[in-house]
């Protein structure tokens, strides 16, 4: 794995691991509160949804994120 893919599941992997305290989240929340850029988050969210581990709701101005369910 390069550096650049260890960036993205170190980041994905935080984003997880915030998700399964908080169970369903903003995305502006998630970015804030994790200190990530606009770039990180969205890679991260994109692997995370890759790999069918989120669900991602359009809420009005917002996207929500939450863990599946498995």
């Amino acid at each position: 794995m390069n550096s650049t893919e260890n960036l993205l599941g170190t980041t994905a992997g935080r984003i997880l691991e915030y998700l399964s305290k908080e169970q369903e989240c903003d995305i502006i929340k998630l970015k804030f509160t994790l200190k990530l850029n606009n770039s990180l988050l969205f890679l991260g969210l994109g692997w995370l949804a890759r790999e069918d581990k989120i669900v991602i709701i359009q809420s009005k101005n917002t996207y929500l994120i939450k863990l599946k369910k498995m």
